[in-house]
């Protein structure tokens, strides 16, 4: 589970992260990267998971989501990006047939592309 500082909640942040912000895709999952001007005192960086219904019903969804949640705290990738960035993770249909693994390494891959295009 992502801590309070680490979760982008408001739907205006979801929506700014996606337009304005770096994106990158795999084959499992699409990563939008924005970089705000304004750093946040507490907290940060901000991830936040989208998982439509085109990944599956209910049940996958949320599978999908927790295993995406894992991947961020445990691979520790809260640690290597900057305070003043939103991530928002969209899950692609392929995620769900996905193991962790693949959505870690998929996850690294796309955010090291990130990197590369800012």
């Amino acid at each position: 589970m992502l801590p309070r500082p680490h979760k982008l909640t408001s739907s205006a942040d979801f929506k700014t992260a996606m337009r304005k912000g770096v994106r990158a895709g795999s084959r499992t999952l699409m990563v939008h990267v924005h970089y705000r001007e304004d750093p946040i005192i507490q907290g940060g960086p901000r991830f936040g998971l989208v998982v439509s219904k085109q990944v599956g019903n209910a049940v996958t969804r949320h599978a999908v989501s927790r295993k995406l949640r894992h991947t961020v705290v445990q691979r520790r990738i809260v640690d290597t990006l900057p305070r003043e960035c939103d991530v928002v993770i969209r899950a692609l249909p392929r995620s769900a047939a996905a193991t962790s693994d693949e959505l870690a390494h998929d996850l690294e891959k796309a955010l090291e592309k990130v990197q590369k295009k800012r």
